[in-house]
């Protein structure tokens, strides 16, 4: 349901999270979510252009977590990297293109409730929540 991004982007807000106040150089970062430098700094690059992160260059410098995005929905963050259709992705387990209440595939019924529960803690939770144990 999320994709390695996603999760990445996920570990990252987490760690910052866990370090507010805190301005953390990337290197740290990686080395505490096993994130690779590369792609890091994309992901990185991404969550400053949202005003999630605020980033400093040089030395000194590195990254911290807006205290304003604590509040903001983890649904917003999968829409950065995913995008808004795949988040309120409707699409059949099945991957049947025509699957509805009165054609429903196999698991249609339980889909729908699998998919409602992760569509409601995409918009209830908040960054805030995936505040990681320092490390």
């Amino acid at each position: 349901m999320v994709t390695q991004t996603g999760r990445y982007a996920f570990r990252i807000l987490g760690f910052l999270a866990a370090h507010r106040g805190e301005r953390v150089s990337g290197e740290r970062i990686a080395a505490a979510t096993g994130i690779p430098s590369n792609y890091l700094s994309k992901i990185l690059n991404q969550l400053s252009k949202r005003g999630l992160v605020t980033s400093q260059k040089g030395w000194g410098g590195g990254f911290t977590l807006k205290e304003a995005a604590l509040k903001r929905p983890i649904g917003e963050v999968l829409a950065v990297f995913e995008g808004p259709d795949r988040v309120a992705d409707e699409s059949c387990v099945f991957g049947l293109p025509a699957c509805d209440e009165r054609n429903p595939c196999p698991l249609h019924h339980d889909w729908m409730g699998v998919r409602e529960r992760y569509r409601a803690m995409l918009e209830q939770r908040t960054i805030a929540d995936l505040t990681l144990k320092r490390g």
